[in-house]
């Protein structure tokens, strides 16, 4: 373990006006095809704005307006009884737990909408929820913070705050949500450029950093070669790439791939430290829904991981998401490993 002592510190359905992101399940189908989400936006029948659309919609992309009532096909599997359960049982189930995972695949627009919805659902059931994602970094809290707060305006945000570029679709309902219902909303992760300096150079980039930056990663780090290092170098793949810079040889190949472990270990770290925190410094009852990719919290490992070893005694669920071609043709039970529920969804149709 490395020590280092240093603080750390969403076209048609209309509602009222004003009434932000009230996100409803309206029929669920037990254990076998999907759920009907309604989603009732802000400003019904009006426009995002500007700059919203211009930081979050990925390019050509249709404009958008409100949100929709969506079908969103999916099952759900509940590992520990061995069989498929409705949407409603798993944020019964979910909204028991202190802190709760979803594992997504990013570029899957069900697993989106189905988010929201547990988030939703959490809501009907317990007060104090935290959001906390991957998807903002830590230097993002301030003004992060500031638009929960009502200081700053939502462009000025996401001018600060560095979204990612499917920002508006994809992470604005959770945000909106969360800010509707007054809920901390946490920047996780450490920022990209010293992620990517780790990659390159390894931990030791933290023996000289700024007190400023090194506030910005987790205070501990373990990057032990365990099946979390097995799983990552398998991921990986073949690094030989090309150029002149690309590993020649399979020892210089291992060198890339420890030193990328290191990178991926100190997001799962800062991550798992700022879950723990939510938690320790947060009212009595306070439930923690974390959104990350799957990788950081399939298998209990990660992000998961390291947020358990900080929390003992903790009731940790994980929700991984897994788009699939066909949900009637599901074999379940060959993947209960991955987490405590996995929500299968009809993965989107590749072009032709």
């Amino acid at each position: 373990m490395r020590n280092i002592q240093t603080p750390c510190a969403l076209n048609t359905m209309t509602q009222k006006k004003n009434k932000v992101y009230n996100f409803a399940l309206r029929k669920l189908r037990t254990g076998v095809s999907g759920a009907f989400i309604a989603v009732s936006v802000a400003q019904a029948q009006q426009p995002l704005p500007a700059s919203v659309a211009a930081a979050g919609l990925p390019a050509g992309h249709m404009p958008l307006t409100t949100a929709s009532v969506a079908y969103a096909p999916h099952r759900v599997y509940d590992t520990k009884r061995g069989q498929f359960i409705d949407f409603e049982t798993l944020l019964v189930d979910a909204a028991r737990t202190d802190v709760l995972f979803l594992g997504e695949q990013h570029d899957d627009p069900i697993t989106h909408a189905l988010e929201a919805a547990t988030l939703e659902g959490i809501g009907r059931r317990r007060d104090h929820v935290v959001l906390a994602m991957e998807m903002f970094e830590r230097d993002a809290q301030r003004p992060l913070s500031d638009y929960l707060a009502g200081t700053i305006s939502e462009a000025d945000f996401l001018a600060a705050a560095r979204p990612w570029p499917r920002y508006a679709t994809d992470y604005r309902p959770m945000v909106e949500y969360a800010k509707s219902r007054g809920w901390p909303v946490i920047a996780g992760n450490v920022p990209r450029r010293l992620a990517s300096a780790v990659a390159r150079a390894g931990l030791a980039v933290f023996d000289t950093t700024s007190l400023g930056d090194r506030m910005l990663a987790a205070m501990q780090f373990q990057c032990p070669k365990d099946k979390y290092y097995d799983r990552f170098s398998d991921t990986m793949g073949d690094m030989s790439g090309h150029g002149p810079t690309a590993p020649k040889t399979p020892a210089e190949r291992d060198v890339v791939v420890e030193k990328m472990y290191q990178s991926q270990c100190v997001k799962d770290e800062t991550m798992g430290e700022a879950i723990a925190s939510a938690i320790t410094n947060g009212p009595a009852g306070t439930l923690v829904v974390h959104v990350n990719g799957s990788f950081h919290s399939d298998y209990r490992m990660g992000t998961a991981e390291r947020a358990r070893q900080r929390l003992e005694g903790k009731r940790v669920t994980i929700v991984s998401f897994v788009p699939v071609a066909d949900l009637d043709t599901i074999d379940a039970a060959s993947q209960r490993s991955l987490g405590d529920y996995l929500v299968f969804t009809l993965a989107p149709a590749k072009p032709k």
